[in-house]
Protein backbone atom coordinates (compact mmCIF):
# COMPACT_ATOMS: atom_id res chain seq x y z
CA UNK A 1 0.00 0.00 0.00
CA UNK A 2 1.81 3.16 -1.10
CA UNK A 3 2.27 6.39 1.51
CA UNK A 4 -0.84 8.48 0.81
CA UNK A 5 1.39 11.31 1.60
CA UNK A 6 3.71 10.97 -1.76
CA UNK A 7 0.38 11.38 -3.54
CA UNK A 8 -0.85 14.85 -1.83
CA UNK A 9 -0.89 17.27 -4.56
CA UNK A 10 -0.24 14.94 -7.42
CA UNK A 11 -2.99 12.80 -8.19
CA UNK A 12 -6.84 13.34 -7.96
CA UNK A 13 -8.06 10.19 -5.95
CA UNK A 14 -11.48 9.15 -5.11
CA UNK A 15 -12.91 8.52 -1.98
CA UNK A 16 -15.11 5.28 -1.34
CA UNK A 17 -19.16 6.19 -0.55
CA UNK A 18 -20.38 5.80 2.75
CA UNK A 19 -22.22 1.87 3.26
CA UNK A 20 -25.25 3.37 5.30
CA UNK A 21 -27.03 3.63 1.63
CA UNK A 22 -26.02 -0.18 0.32
CA UNK A 23 -26.20 -1.80 4.09
CA UNK A 24 -29.68 -0.31 4.69
CA UNK A 25 -30.77 -1.60 0.60
CA UNK A 26 -29.80 -5.00 2.37
CA UNK A 27 -32.24 -4.79 4.86
CA UNK A 28 -29.94 -3.25 7.76
CA UNK A 29 -30.91 -0.28 9.76
CA UNK A 30 -28.40 2.79 9.89
CA UNK A 31 -27.89 1.88 13.59
CA UNK A 32 -26.92 -1.33 13.87
CA UNK A 33 -23.76 -0.50 11.06
CA UNK A 34 -21.37 -1.49 14.31
CA UNK A 35 -22.90 -4.78 14.64
CA UNK A 36 -23.10 -5.36 10.92
CA UNK A 37 -19.37 -5.13 11.10
CA UNK A 38 -18.39 -7.24 13.88
CA UNK A 39 -21.12 -10.00 13.15
CA UNK A 40 -21.72 -9.99 9.47
CA UNK A 41 -18.78 -9.11 7.97
CA UNK A 42 -19.10 -10.32 4.69
CA UNK A 43 -21.99 -7.95 3.93
CA UNK A 44 -19.90 -5.06 4.72
CA UNK A 45 -16.71 -6.43 2.69
CA UNK A 46 -19.10 -7.01 -0.09
CA UNK A 47 -20.37 -3.27 -0.15
CA UNK A 48 -16.66 -1.65 -0.03
CA UNK A 49 -15.49 -4.46 -2.81
CA UNK A 50 -17.87 -2.59 -5.26
CA UNK A 51 -16.78 0.63 -4.29
CA UNK A 52 -13.69 -0.51 -5.00
CA UNK A 53 -14.65 -2.04 -8.02
CA UNK A 54 -16.41 1.28 -9.08
CA UNK A 55 -12.87 2.90 -9.05
CA UNK A 56 -12.84 4.20 -5.68
CA UNK A 57 -8.43 4.82 -4.75
CA UNK A 58 -9.18 4.86 -1.16
CA UNK A 59 -11.69 3.27 1.01
CA UNK A 60 -13.05 4.28 3.65
CA UNK A 61 -13.33 2.47 7.32
CA UNK A 62 -16.52 1.62 8.59
CA UNK A 63 -15.37 3.44 12.30
CA UNK A 64 -17.12 6.77 11.97
CA UNK A 65 -18.62 5.82 15.60
CA UNK A 66 -15.91 4.98 16.86
CA UNK A 67 -15.53 7.67 20.19
CA UNK A 68 -15.91 6.27 23.29
CA UNK A 69 -19.28 8.64 23.18
CA UNK A 70 -20.83 7.27 20.25
CA UNK A 71 -19.67 3.51 21.23
CA UNK A 72 -21.42 3.98 24.46
CA UNK A 73 -24.74 5.22 22.62
CA UNK A 74 -24.32 1.72 21.24
CA UNK A 75 -23.51 0.12 24.17
CA UNK A 76 -20.44 -0.91 22.52
CA UNK A 77 -17.93 1.30 24.68
CA UNK A 78 -15.79 -2.11 25.92
CA UNK A 79 -15.56 -3.43 22.47
CA UNK A 80 -13.85 -0.62 20.77
CA UNK A 81 -10.69 -2.28 19.73
CA UNK A 82 -12.32 -5.27 18.53
CA UNK A 83 -14.93 -2.78 16.16
CA UNK A 84 -11.53 -1.00 14.84
CA UNK A 85 -9.76 -4.09 14.30
CA UNK A 86 -12.59 -5.82 12.47
CA UNK A 87 -13.12 -2.81 10.20
CA UNK A 88 -9.56 -2.64 8.94
CA UNK A 89 -9.52 -6.37 8.65
CA UNK A 90 -12.45 -6.31 6.42
CA UNK A 91 -10.81 -3.33 4.08
CA UNK A 92 -7.17 -4.84 4.07
CA UNK A 93 -8.42 -7.90 2.89
CA UNK A 94 -9.62 -6.01 -0.33
CA UNK A 95 -5.94 -4.50 -1.12
CA UNK A 96 -6.97 -1.21 -1.75
CA UNK A 97 -4.85 1.77 -2.71
CA UNK A 98 -4.95 3.85 0.30
CA UNK A 99 -7.47 3.15 3.55
CA UNK A 100 -8.92 6.06 5.45
CA UNK A 101 -9.95 5.52 9.06
CA UNK A 102 -13.28 8.00 9.38
CA UNK A 103 -14.05 9.56 12.61
CA UNK A 104 -17.58 11.87 12.84
CA UNK A 105 -18.18 14.17 16.06
CA UNK A 106 -18.39 12.47 19.25
CA UNK A 107 -21.82 14.30 19.67
CA UNK A 108 -20.60 15.32 23.47
CA UNK A 109 -21.84 19.07 24.13
CA UNK A 110 -19.15 21.25 24.11
CA UNK A 111 -18.81 24.67 26.18
CA UNK A 112 -15.85 26.59 24.39
CA UNK A 113 -15.59 28.77 28.32
CA UNK A 114 -15.48 24.99 30.08
CA UNK A 115 -11.71 23.84 30.36
CA UNK A 116 -12.83 20.38 31.63
CA UNK A 117 -15.81 20.26 28.65
CA UNK A 118 -13.00 21.19 25.89
CA UNK A 119 -10.73 18.86 27.77
CA UNK A 120 -13.08 16.19 27.47
CA UNK A 121 -14.28 16.43 24.02
CA UNK A 122 -10.25 16.65 22.90
CA UNK A 123 -10.40 13.33 24.73
CA UNK A 124 -12.44 11.78 22.94
CA UNK A 125 -11.15 11.80 19.75
CA UNK A 126 -7.67 11.26 21.36
CA UNK A 127 -9.06 7.86 22.74
CA UNK A 128 -10.38 6.60 19.38
CA UNK A 129 -7.11 7.53 17.55
CA UNK A 130 -4.80 5.35 20.15
CA UNK A 131 -7.53 2.76 19.61
CA UNK A 132 -6.06 1.86 16.04
CA UNK A 133 -2.17 1.61 17.33
CA UNK A 134 -0.49 -0.97 15.71
CA UNK A 135 -3.11 -1.06 13.08
CA UNK A 136 -1.85 -0.58 9.18
CA UNK A 137 -3.83 2.05 7.69
CA UNK A 138 -2.80 5.52 5.32
CA UNK A 139 -4.75 8.03 7.29
CA UNK A 140 -7.45 9.71 10.08
CA UNK A 141 -10.75 11.56 8.54
CA UNK A 142 -12.77 13.63 10.40
CA UNK A 143 -15.67 13.90 8.77
CA UNK A 144 -19.55 15.83 9.35
CA UNK A 145 -18.26 18.57 11.83
CA UNK A 146 -20.68 21.83 11.71
CA UNK A 147 -18.68 24.44 13.92
CA UNK A 148 -15.25 25.08 14.50
CA UNK A 149 -15.24 24.51 17.93
CA UNK A 150 -15.99 20.95 17.36
CA UNK A 151 -13.39 20.91 14.75
CA UNK A 152 -10.91 22.32 16.50
CA UNK A 153 -11.18 19.73 19.48
CA UNK A 154 -11.44 16.96 17.54
CA UNK A 155 -7.96 18.52 15.33
CA UNK A 156 -6.52 18.79 18.75
CA UNK A 157 -7.04 15.52 20.45
CA UNK A 158 -5.65 13.59 17.31
CA UNK A 159 -2.72 15.30 17.28
CA UNK A 160 -1.87 14.53 20.85
CA UNK A 161 -2.30 11.42 20.08
CA UNK A 162 -0.72 11.13 16.65
CA UNK A 163 1.00 12.18 13.35
CA UNK A 164 -0.29 10.97 11.01
CA UNK A 165 -1.98 12.64 7.97
CA UNK A 166 -5.33 13.73 8.36
CA UNK A 167 -8.61 14.84 6.55
CA UNK A 168 -11.24 16.61 8.08
CA UNK A 169 -14.07 17.83 6.51
CA UNK A 170 -16.87 20.11 7.34
CA UNK A 171 -20.68 20.64 6.50
CA UNK A 172 -21.68 23.93 4.86
CA UNK A 173 -24.31 25.41 3.32
CA UNK A 174 -24.47 27.12 -0.63
CA UNK A 175 -23.52 30.66 0.12
CA UNK A 176 -20.64 28.49 2.53
CA UNK A 177 -21.79 29.11 5.99
CA UNK A 178 -21.22 26.05 8.37
CA UNK A 179 -24.35 23.72 8.37
CA UNK A 180 -24.90 24.77 12.43
CA UNK A 181 -24.97 28.59 11.12
CA UNK A 182 -22.18 29.36 13.10
CA UNK A 183 -19.08 30.32 11.43
CA UNK A 184 -17.92 30.53 7.54
CA UNK A 185 -15.61 27.87 5.24
CA UNK A 186 -13.09 30.10 5.69
CA UNK A 187 -12.52 30.02 9.31
CA UNK A 188 -12.97 26.54 9.34
CA UNK A 189 -10.26 26.08 6.90
CA UNK A 190 -7.73 28.30 8.92
CA UNK A 191 -8.57 25.90 11.75
CA UNK A 192 -7.69 23.27 9.87
CA UNK A 193 -4.31 24.75 8.73
CA UNK A 194 -3.56 25.96 12.34
CA UNK A 195 -4.39 22.90 14.45
CA UNK A 196 -2.62 20.21 11.06
CA UNK A 197 -5.09 19.13 9.20
CA UNK A 198 -3.23 17.13 5.92
CA UNK A 199 -6.39 18.15 3.72
CA UNK A 200 -9.12 20.16 3.96
CA UNK A 201 -12.85 19.43 2.67
CA UNK A 202 -16.19 19.81 2.51
CA UNK A 203 -19.37 18.58 2.21
CA UNK A 204 -22.28 19.96 0.14
CA UNK A 205 -25.39 19.16 -1.35
CA UNK A 206 -25.63 22.07 -4.02
CA UNK A 207 -24.82 21.37 -7.61
CA UNK A 208 -21.94 21.18 -9.75
CA UNK A 209 -21.55 25.14 -10.49
CA UNK A 210 -21.79 25.76 -6.55
CA UNK A 211 -20.10 23.11 -5.38
CA UNK A 212 -17.30 24.47 -8.09
CA UNK A 213 -17.29 27.87 -6.41
CA UNK A 214 -16.78 26.53 -3.03
CA UNK A 215 -13.80 24.81 -3.68
CA UNK A 216 -12.26 28.14 -5.71
CA UNK A 217 -12.98 29.76 -2.13
CA UNK A 218 -11.33 27.16 -0.51
CA UNK A 219 -8.14 27.03 -3.15
CA UNK A 220 -8.07 30.81 -1.88
CA UNK A 221 -8.46 30.18 1.84
CA UNK A 222 -5.36 27.48 2.03
CA UNK A 223 -2.59 26.12 0.70
CA UNK A 224 -4.16 22.42 2.02
CA UNK A 225 -5.24 19.96 -0.89
CA UNK A 226 -8.73 19.69 -1.02
CA UNK A 227 -11.75 17.49 -0.82
CA UNK A 228 -15.26 18.05 -1.44
CA UNK A 229 -17.84 15.68 -0.83
CA UNK A 230 -20.84 15.78 -2.83
CA UNK A 231 -24.19 14.80 -1.22
CA UNK A 232 -27.03 12.73 -2.63
CA UNK A 233 -30.61 12.93 -2.40
CA UNK A 234 -33.11 10.86 -3.72
CA UNK A 235 -31.93 9.04 -5.92
CA UNK A 236 -33.90 8.62 -8.79
CA UNK A 237 -33.51 8.13 -12.85
CA UNK A 238 -36.45 9.56 -13.65
CA UNK A 239 -36.33 12.66 -12.54
CA UNK A 240 -34.78 13.19 -15.96
CA UNK A 241 -33.15 16.75 -15.41
CA UNK A 242 -30.60 18.22 -12.18
CA UNK A 243 -32.37 20.83 -9.90
CA UNK A 244 -31.56 23.02 -6.68
CA UNK A 245 -33.35 20.46 -4.88
CA UNK A 246 -32.04 17.39 -5.97
CA UNK A 247 -29.12 17.82 -8.06
CA UNK A 248 -27.63 14.37 -8.17
CA UNK A 249 -30.63 12.58 -9.23
CA UNK A 250 -28.44 10.06 -10.79
CA UNK A 251 -24.60 9.12 -11.18
CA UNK A 252 -24.51 10.56 -15.10
CA UNK A 253 -24.63 14.04 -13.50
CA UNK A 254 -21.52 13.34 -11.07
CA UNK A 255 -19.14 13.74 -14.51
CA UNK A 256 -19.53 17.15 -15.07
CA UNK A 257 -19.41 17.63 -11.47
CA UNK A 258 -15.81 16.20 -10.83
CA UNK A 259 -14.30 18.20 -14.08
CA UNK A 260 -15.65 21.13 -12.93
CA UNK A 261 -14.47 20.31 -9.44
CA UNK A 262 -10.68 19.19 -10.76
CA UNK A 263 -10.63 22.25 -12.62
CA UNK A 264 -11.13 24.26 -9.41
CA UNK A 265 -8.03 22.28 -7.80
CA UNK A 266 -9.73 19.80 -5.96
CA UNK A 267 -7.82 16.61 -5.61
CA UNK A 268 -10.00 14.18 -3.35
CA UNK A 269 -13.49 13.49 -4.30
CA UNK A 270 -16.06 11.67 -3.07
CA UNK A 271 -19.66 10.49 -3.04
CA UNK A 272 -21.89 11.15 0.44
CA UNK A 273 -25.42 10.87 1.05
CA UNK A 274 -27.76 7.61 -0.47
CA UNK A 275 -24.35 7.63 -3.12
CA UNK A 276 -24.13 4.42 -4.34
CA UNK A 277 -21.25 2.55 -5.93
CA UNK A 278 -22.14 4.04 -9.78
CA UNK A 279 -21.45 7.11 -8.27
CA UNK A 280 -18.06 6.48 -7.04
CA UNK A 281 -17.80 5.19 -10.80
CA UNK A 282 -18.54 7.99 -12.14
CA UNK A 283 -16.56 10.28 -10.61
CA UNK A 284 -13.52 8.00 -11.41
CA UNK A 285 -14.37 7.98 -14.87
CA UNK A 286 -14.35 11.60 -14.78
CA UNK A 287 -10.70 12.38 -12.91
CA UNK A 288 -8.72 8.76 -13.15
CA UNK A 289 -5.44 9.05 -14.65
CA UNK A 290 -5.71 13.10 -14.54
CA UNK A 291 -3.17 15.27 -12.19
CA UNK A 292 -4.53 18.21 -9.73
CA UNK A 293 -4.35 21.42 -10.75
CA UNK A 294 -2.14 23.11 -8.97
CA UNK A 295 -3.06 26.71 -9.40
CA UNK A 296 -6.96 26.76 -9.78
CA UNK A 297 -7.50 29.57 -6.62
CA UNK A 298 -4.05 31.43 -7.98
CA UNK A 299 -5.18 34.75 -7.54
CA UNK A 300 -4.48 36.94 -11.12
CA UNK A 301 -0.55 38.03 -11.62
CA UNK A 302 0.16 41.34 -11.52
CA UNK A 303 1.86 43.19 -14.53
CA UNK A 304 5.82 43.14 -15.03
CA UNK A 305 7.21 45.68 -12.58
CA UNK A 306 3.91 45.91 -10.91
CA UNK A 307 3.82 44.60 -7.17
CA UNK A 308 0.30 46.64 -6.01
CA UNK A 309 -2.78 43.79 -5.71
CA UNK A 310 -4.75 43.41 -8.44
CA UNK A 311 -7.94 45.38 -7.02
CA UNK A 312 -11.33 42.90 -7.19
CA UNK A 313 -13.20 45.36 -9.45
CA UNK A 314 -10.48 45.10 -12.05
CA UNK A 315 -10.52 40.99 -12.10
CA UNK A 316 -11.61 39.18 -14.54
CA UNK A 317 -15.63 38.68 -14.96
CA UNK A 318 -16.65 34.59 -13.88
CA UNK A 319 -17.84 33.07 -16.98
CA UNK A 320 -21.43 31.87 -17.42
CA UNK A 321 -20.71 28.94 -16.41
CA UNK A 322 -19.22 29.19 -13.17
CA UNK A 323 -21.51 31.67 -10.35
CA UNK A 324 -20.22 34.77 -9.36
CA UNK A 325 -19.33 33.77 -5.86
CA UNK A 326 -16.47 32.35 -6.85
CA UNK A 327 -14.82 35.46 -7.19
CA UNK A 328 -15.13 36.08 -3.79
CA UNK A 329 -11.31 36.72 -2.21
CA UNK A 330 -9.94 34.37 0.56
CA UNK A 331 -9.85 37.04 3.21
CA UNK A 332 -13.64 37.92 2.48
CA UNK A 333 -16.37 37.66 4.78
CA UNK A 334 -18.41 34.93 3.32
CA UNK A 335 -22.14 35.62 4.70
CA UNK A 336 -23.71 35.32 1.43
CA UNK A 337 -21.09 33.39 -0.71
CA UNK A 338 -20.94 36.21 -3.17
CA UNK A 339 -18.53 38.68 -4.39
CA UNK A 340 -19.66 42.77 -3.90
CA UNK A 341 -17.43 43.04 -7.14
CA UNK A 342 -19.31 40.19 -9.47
CA UNK A 343 -21.19 41.24 -12.52
CA UNK A 344 -24.35 40.04 -13.01
CA UNK A 345 -23.94 39.87 -17.10
CA UNK A 346 -23.54 36.63 -18.89
CA UNK A 347 -20.41 36.81 -21.67
CA UNK A 348 -20.08 33.55 -23.96
CA UNK A 349 -18.65 30.57 -22.83
CA UNK A 350 -14.50 30.60 -22.83
CA UNK A 351 -12.87 27.82 -24.52
CA UNK A 352 -11.80 26.37 -20.87
CA UNK A 353 -16.11 26.07 -20.83
CA UNK A 354 -15.51 24.24 -24.06
CA UNK A 355 -12.67 22.01 -23.13
CA UNK A 356 -14.92 21.32 -19.76
CA UNK A 357 -17.59 20.00 -21.32
CA UNK A 358 -15.88 17.93 -24.03
CA UNK A 359 -14.15 16.30 -20.81
CA UNK A 360 -17.38 16.16 -19.81
CA UNK A 361 -18.78 14.47 -22.10
CA UNK A 362 -15.96 11.68 -22.62
CA UNK A 363 -16.40 10.89 -19.04
CA UNK A 364 -20.24 10.30 -19.49
CA UNK A 365 -19.86 8.18 -22.28
CA UNK A 366 -17.03 5.50 -20.31
CA UNK A 367 -19.41 5.73 -17.40
CA UNK A 368 -22.44 4.71 -19.78
CA UNK A 369 -20.30 1.93 -21.25
CA UNK A 370 -19.02 0.79 -17.58
CA UNK A 371 -21.85 0.64 -15.51
CA UNK A 372 -24.99 1.81 -17.17
CA UNK A 373 -27.14 5.07 -17.35
CA UNK A 374 -29.33 5.46 -14.13
CA UNK A 375 -27.99 2.77 -12.48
Amino acid sequence: MPDIALRLNKDMLVLSAPLHAQLERQGFAARDVEFVTLLESDSVRDALRLELLAGASCLVANTADITPARLAHFSMEDRAQEFAAASLDIVQALSPQHVLVEIDPCGLPLDAESKASLNENRSQYARAVRTFAGLAFDAFFLNGFRTCDDLKCALMGVRQATDLPLFASVDVAEDGTLASGRGTLEQALAVMQEYGATVAGIAVGADADVAACLARRMAQATSLPLLVQLAVGERNPKQGRSTKENPYYCPDVMVEAAVRLRAAGVQFLRASGQATPAYTGALAAAVSGFDVVSDAGAPPAPDAGDTAPVPASARETPSASVPACAAVPADAAPADGLSADASPGSPAPSDGDAALDGLAAAARAQVAAAIGKGE
